[in-house]
């Protein structure tokens, strides 16, 4: 039995020996920073000493309910980057549809919207229950915003898979929203200077650019690091943007996206294997007659060899009035010029 197993079920429960969902799977090993671990054990005693009355509301079944997920929110201090772990959630959802959701999820009231409710956790539950078209198991508690914040803390520390970037956006969406250095601590079981660290990656790497790489799971803390010291450079920002706007840019994992953009502000080339496609011109029959390339400093045009030295002298010739026609119409119009 996992980690993580072990930690959700004794909120809830007595342990048991059933095997669990794949949302339950066997973390790796973390190493924790040595000034975390009294934060850690703090936290950690606190749940404990609520565990007795959980188990016993799960016990006698009072406390879990059956919720419609439709009139389930989000967290508002989501800790996780929306649908990057598709695979791992395809396989969550299988299992809950053909073993059943084996551990409820967490929620609290709506403060704002009666009869509604937000996930304290188990957000890839609902989700999957919202698409299975299933009701969702939970158990209703009332929870501060702070009470909330350590309840994801709780299950992330158990689960281990929220990436460096996830978890640094996390630091700072909280640190934002008014929440002190000590909860952001418990959330992330982590000391104050590891908190130090993420916020202020989070703070130099735009969120357009974040959101766009995704959460990178395999990049760690040095080269987010690095690559948040680099964008300090106005020139480096804008080819990091640049290279996330191609539009290859989105059909690579997440990983890649960042080795592109950590390469594109390090002034490695990246044209070669990002540039948009080549535009070929076609005759009426389809054979490609030339072919078209631009980048940053120019645009060349390539004549096929099956075209001849005879069209490239014919086209050559035309040129300045095909260019006066094209400013003529350019001007016509009122639009800017593009190929």
């Amino acid at each position: 039995m996992s980690k993580r197993t072990d930690t959700i079920r004794n909120l809830f429960a007595q342990p048991s020996t059933v095997v669990l969902s794949a949302d339950n799977k066997e973390p790796e090993t973390r190493r924790v920073a040595a000034g975390a671990v009294r934060t850690m054990k703090e936290t950690f005693s606190n749940i404990e000493r609520e565990n007795e009355t959980l188990r016993a509301q799960f016990a006698d079944g009072e406390h879990v309910i059956e919720i419609d997920p439709s009139l389930i929110d989000p967290s508002p201090f989501a800790d996780r980057f929306e649908h990057d772990d598709d695979a791992s959630f395809e396989s969550l959802k299988q299992s809950i549809a053909e073993r059943g959701q084996e551990i409820p999820v967490l929620v609290r009231t709506h403060a704002s919207a009666p009869g509604r409710y937000q996930t304290a956790f188990g957000h890839r539950r609902i989700r999957a229950a919202r698409q299975l078209s299933r009701l969702v198991k939970a158990i209703v508690r009332t929870l501060g915003d702070d009470e909330l914040i350590i309840a994801q803390g709780v299950e992330n520390s158990a689960r281990e898979d929220l990436s460096f970037i996830e978890r640094a956006v996390f630091a700072l969406m909280l640190e934002n929203a008014g929440r002190g250095r000590a909860v952001i601590q418990q959330a992330l079981a982590i000391d104050r200077a590891e908190a130090s660290k993420l916020i202020s990656v989070a703070k130099s790497v735009p969120d357009d650019l974040v959101r766009a790489i995704g959460k990178a799971p395999k990049i760690g803390r040095r080269r987010w690091q690095e690559f948040a010291e680099a964008l300090n450079d106005k020139a480096a920002l804008t080819r990091a943007h640049a290279t996330a706007a191609l539009p290859i840019f989105a059909s690579l994992d997440s990983d890649t996206r960042f080795a592109r953009v950590f390469s594109a502000v390090n002034r490695q080339e990246t044209n070669k294997v990002l540039a948009p496609p080549t535009l070929a011109v076609k005759d009426a029959a389809g054979q490609i007659l030339a072919q078209v390339r631009s980048n940053d400093r120019d645009v060349k045009v390539t004549l096929a060899k099956s075209s001849g030295t005879a069209f490239a002298q014919f086209l050559v010739a035309r040129l300045p009035d095909l260019f006066h026609e094209f400013n003529t119409f350019d001007a016509e119009c009122g639009e800017p010029s593009d190929i």
